[in-house]
């Protein structure tokens, strides 16, 4: 999408809906996306009067309830291999897949002490934490994301006694902030919210320990104006800050809309 459209859409959006039939638009947001999306759809439904209605899960599991009939509009995935195989599959509304995201992987602790500069990686070789939670692997994509990490550090054979798997990465921050886990693999946006302090310690992990996260929206078969109008609101300066200030990088503005 060229920035020229990018912007013709943040003005179109604030246009009154004179004769605007205010459908819900149904999102399903994976987990590490959730607060952002949740600012991004107060923002939209103030610009517009649409109501918004969201549904968090692991990218894996709202995959499964998209094909099996769940009634979503938008897929905020957090991979790329999810939208791709609804497209693939007949399943979406051609031309709507776009990056709106890059994730950034942390190791996190509620205490504040626990991490200084960049010793993560050698604390983590040293299994000094005790349990160590991170999200499905075969669910999540920053649960794949951790086990890459693991493995890399030659440490995923050893720990696999110690490991602790939720089933999200909201679950993995449950688990630590409970003391069910010593530390938790989890995305940066969740212990970093936007003009607040972030609550106790975390490594933020090499981004060349694991693949990069790319996370992907698009526009499911069937969808309606109101959800297009979200879609197109996402790829706008306004959504782009928000999803920055929440810790996520984000492609060019002229990138990522796949063909």
């Amino acid at each position: 999408m060229s920035s020229c459209r990018i912007w013709l859409c943040a003005l179109w959006l604030l246009i009154p809906a004179t004769g605007w039939t205010a459908e819900a638009v149904r999102v399903a947001v994976a987990s590490n996306f959730l607060a952002p999306m949740q600012q991004l759809a107060r923002d939209f439904s103030t610009l517009t009067a649409v109501e918004v209605n969201i549904s968090s899960g692991s990218t894996g599991k709202l995959y499964a309830q998209i094909i099996n009939g769940a009634p979503y509009d938008l897929f905020l995935a957090a991979n790329t291999r999810e939208p791709e195989r609804l497209a693939a599959a007949g399943r979406t509304e051609a031309g709507t897949r776009f990056t709106y995201a890059l994730g950034t992987l942390v190791v996190w602790s509620p205490d504040p002490a626990l991490f200084h500069d960049d010793n993560g990686a050698a604390m983590l070789k040293d299994g000094r934490f005790g349990r160590v939670a991170i999200a499905n692997p075969r669910l999540a994509p920053y649960g794949a994301a951790a086990q890459a990490v693991l493995e890399a550090l030659g440490i995923a054979g050893r720990l696999q006694s110690d490991l602790i798997t939720g089933e999200n990465i909201a679950q993995v921050y449950q688990y630590v902030a409970t003391g069910n886990a010593g530390v938790g693999f989890l995305a940066l946006s969740q212990i970093r919210p936007p003009g607040r302090p972030s609550a106790g310690s975390y490594w933020r992990v090499a981004a060349d320990l694991y693949p990069p996260i790319r996370q992907q929206a698009v526009l499911l078969s069937g969808s309606g104006a109101a959800a297009r109008r979200l879609w197109e609101y996402l790829q706008t300066p306004a959504a782009r800050d928000t999803i920055t200030a929440f810790g996520y990088t984000v492609e060019p503005a002229t990138a990522g809309v796949a063909p």
